[in-house]
């Protein structure tokens, strides 16, 4: 066991949110069990605690998908009482249904962590490295890490909290690389906001394609256009002249994301009654040991009698009949109920998120998925689920995120005004023929075809282990530390984030936690998840592995922290 008392040394790689949220899990344990921390962080960010998607310095441009009434976030009170609660300057206290700019809780985020190190100075020692980590070597003496060609260590544990490594392209991303690197059009990136500002400066009158339909669309259309001198107003979208001249958002279906219910009032009429809640939980842990398309059916078997009770409360004219059918397709074929052109989808979203028309099976389904959120990981994150049900119950999850983690109904509405004004079209929308020409692409829908000489990307890369590129992944790919859940997702870990792969080879001090874990986890892209309890798990572990009874939290430890 190592003595605490002299320090428990212990590297963090990757301090965005998650990773604050760990180290905030950990402070407490160590102190309870009468020890100090040494903690090296490693990240290349400005502001640390934040990370690259909650950056202080992006725009305004880029908003929540959660209001204000909803960040569940307040730090444990153990941390001490001057760790601040989450404010945002940003929002009017008496809205609580404003959504906040990621930006403000970026602020927030960094000056949270500058309290924590500061009021639990007699318990940690922080050290942020502003490296990359490119390798891990286990030794005699502990776990030692590779940066810039040197050796950082011994750590007793490490943790690694990379949320989006760097990753290969996609086939069709890579061909676009290579025709813009020939002289052919130009292509960005939807993030960091504030160099894509900076190139849109000069895309006045051109037409620009955005791949990609969903929340990261909804920034890059403000960049696009508030970005650059444009405005809302109540009697539509004012150009400035500054931007671009047409813009082409597209993706596999066409179809743009439900935005999330416009008031608390709205919103509660999705609520589940905790017997329903329960019922559903159930039969997920049932679907958790079933094969992939037995679990799928059962878990379906206890979402519809909620979601059949409620809209029968909000007056839909759908019937239980209707509702087995949708979900049957969403097994099979998901988002395949899409029917309606994109334009009446986008107006017939807004007006159920405004409580103006009845909620649909999607919509409903999509926010109850949402309510479920945190009973799902609390019931899937710590155990340990086949490979192929955990695909398709993660898969499931993530189709109905066009649902569940809709942005907020303002974007939705801003959309629908581009499209009004003519700056924004619908007509190339749904999976079209893409050409790439001399100065540009061409799309292709049918007779209609437009041509574009910018090209935005706003799809983000899955956590895909097999297409991960980051040299830290591929070196712990090399020694055979890593390996995927499945085709397609992320990394075997066990319930306190360890990574299975090198446990089996008594690697037991190396753990992962968040987007490279999905298909261990599930529900992973909620700033509420980088606080939760997995966070706690990993605590625990990390005690129960360094201290004899560390495992052991004082009452009250943990602040009941949500899953």
């Amino acid at each position: 066991m190592t003595d605490l008392k002299q320090g428990l040394r212990v590297a963090i790689v990757g301090l965005g949110p998650r990773g604050l949220g760990a180290l905030e899990a950990l402070i407490p344990r160590a102190r309870a069990a009468g020890g100090r921390l040494q903690v090296d962080a490693f990240d290349t960010v400005d502001h640390p605690g934040a990370g690259p998607n909650f950056s202080p310095d992006q725009t305004d441009c880029c908003l929540l998908n959660t209001p204000a009434r909803a960040l569940d976030i307040a730090p444990d009170p153990l941390l001490g009482k001057g760790v601040p609660v989450f404010d945002a300057p940003d929002t009017d206290a008496n809205d609580a249904d404003h959504f906040p700019t990621r930006a403000a809780l970026g602020s927030y985020l960094a000056d949270r962590l500058s309290q924590v190190r500061a009021l639990n100075s007699d318990v940690l020692s922080l050290n942020i490295r502003k490296r990359t980590v490119s390798d891990v070597e286990q030794r005699a003496d502990g776990l030692w890490l590779e940066t810039d060609g040197a050796w950082i260590g011994p750590y007793a544990d490490v943790l690694l909290t990379l949320g989006q490594p760097q990753t290969r392209p996609d086939d069709q991303l890579a061909d676009w690389i290579d025709h813009v690197a020939a002289g052919h059009g130009a292509l960005r990136p939807a993030y960091p906001d504030r160099a894509l500002l900076e190139a849109a400066q000069g895309w006045a009158r051109q037409t620009v394609a955005i791949r990609g339909l969903g929340l990261s669309t909804m920034d890059v259309l403000r960049v696009l256009t508030t970005g650059l001198g444009g405005e809302f107003t109540a009697s539509g979208y004012r150009r400035s002249g500054r931007e671009p001249a047409r813009i082409l958002p597209f993706s596999l279906n066409g179809q743009p994301p439900a935005p999330k219910p416009e008031t608390q009032a709205v919103d509660q009429l999705f609520d589940l009654s905790d017997r329903e809640l329960a019922s559903i939980i159930d039969a997920l842990c049932s679907a958790m040991q079933q094969g992939p398309d037995a679990a799928l059916m059962t878990f379906c078997a206890g979402l519809a009698p909620p979601v059949v009770r409620i809209l029968d409360e909000v007056g839909s004219p759908a019937t239980a009949a209707d509702v087995d059918r949708w979900l049957t397709t969403e097994r099979t074929d998901p988002g395949g109920q899409a029917t309606l052109p994109p334009l009446q989808t986008l107006r017939h979203t807004i007006a159920m998120a405004e409580g103006r028309s009845p909620a649909d099976v999607g919509f409903t389904v999509g926010q109850v998925m949402r309510k479920l959120e945190n009973a799902i990981r609390k019931a899937f994150n710590p155990e340990t689920v086949p490979p192929q049900t955990a695909k398709a119950l993660v898969g499931f999850n993530e189709g109905l995120s066009r649902y569940s983690y809709g942005p907020p109904l303002r974007s939705a509405r801003e959309l629908l005004m581009l499209v009004e004004a003519d700056v924004v079209s619908f007509v190339e929308a749904g999976d079209p023929d893409i050409e790439m020409v001399d100065d540009g692409w061409v799309l292709r829908d049918g007779t209609e075809q437009r041509k574009a000489t910018v090209m935005v990307d706003a799809v983000l890369s899955p956590p895909d282990l097999d297409r991960v590129t980051e040299p830290l992944f591929e070196a712990l790919n090399r020694k055979g530390w890593i390996t995927p859940v499945a085709e397609g997702l992320g990394a075997q870990t066990a319930a306190d984030g360890g990574l299975i792969a090198a446990r089996r080879q008594g690697v037991t001090n190396l753990c992962l936690l968040g987007r490279m874990a999905l298909g261990s986890v599930i529900a992973v892209d909620s700033i509420h998840d980088c606080f939760g309890a997995a966070t706690h798990r990993w605590a625990v572990g990390v005690m129960q592995r360094h201290a004899t009874g560390g495992g052991q939290a004082p009452q009250g430890l943990g602040n009941n922290p949500p899953e």
